[in-house]
């Protein structure tokens, strides 16, 4: 704690992207009056620097789930992990990621016409994802969770109206296709998230916000199509032997 009240805010930012997001809550500007300290902020914005000390240590040491074994889950708790762990976050990422962007493309687009590239793809990312989603949570998922229920308490598995669940997972797992190669144009556009040299701190959250919702969907896109998929194709079969 003590490390961060000798930095200015806008080295904080700089070495940790992820706490320009407090900064923003906060509505404190770390990009072009980033030279300031914590405790001049937190005394300009009547906030007590030590709570907002505590905001920002506590996203500085989020952890991933990269040690996870997830081949070992139940399949319905897999299915509510994926739901409330990266759902809500392309939930919340995407109002956040679309005011950047658009702050991007109105102080830099003349000198960097491909923000307006980027931003064209990322909101029709956002729509079709908002959409692929809700087809998982309203039949994919409640799928998995019957499948699970009639293994359970040895019911037989109810005919659905998609036929076989290998119909919707054919779908998304197309969908998920579609949104890759879509974030591979935003890679090669953004010089794989590289801001150029005169980029602002606010252009550098940006496309390092940018570069996190892409590794966010490949491990969400992994667990669907390479563990929770293949496992209810699996357990269908097993339930209709």
């Amino acid at each position: 704690m003590e490390n961060l009240m000798t930095k200015n805010i806008g080295e904080i930012v700089a070495e940790n992207y992820r706490t320009a997001q407090v900064f923003k809550n906060h509505k404190i500007d770390f990009c072009c009056k980033g030279n300031r300290s914590i405790v001049e902020v937190a005394e300009n914005s009547k906030l007590d620097p030590n709570l907002l000390l505590q905001e920002i240590e506590t996203v500085q040491h989020q952890t991933n789930d990269d040690n996870i074994d997830f081949k070992t889950w139940p399949l319905d708790l897999l299915a509510d992990y994926i739901e409330k762990k990266h759902h809500r976050y392309v939930e919340a990422q995407i109002p956040i990621l679309n005011q950047y962007l658009a702050k991007l493309c109105r102080v830099h687009g003349d000198r960097h016409p491909e923000l307006f590239e980027i931003t064209e793809h990322f909101n029709k990312c956002a729509g079709e994802l908002a959409m692929h989603m809700k087809k998982e949570e309203l039949i994919v998922f409640p799928a998995v969770h019957k499948m699970i229920q009639s293994k359970q308490y040895g019911n037989v598995l109810a005919e659905q109206h998609f036929g076989t669940i290998q119909n919707p997972i054919h779908m998304m797992m197309q969908e998920h296709e579609n949104e890759g190669d879509r974030f591979r144009l935003i890679d090669g556009l953004s010089n794989n998230y590289n801001p150029p040299a005169d980029a602002c701190n606010t252009y550098r959250v940006a496309f390092s916000l940018l570069q996190e919702f892409e590794e966010d969907l490949h491990r969400h896109i992994h667990l669907e199509n390479n563990i929770l998929f293949p496992k209810a194709i699996a357990l269908e079969k097993e339930l209709s032997a």
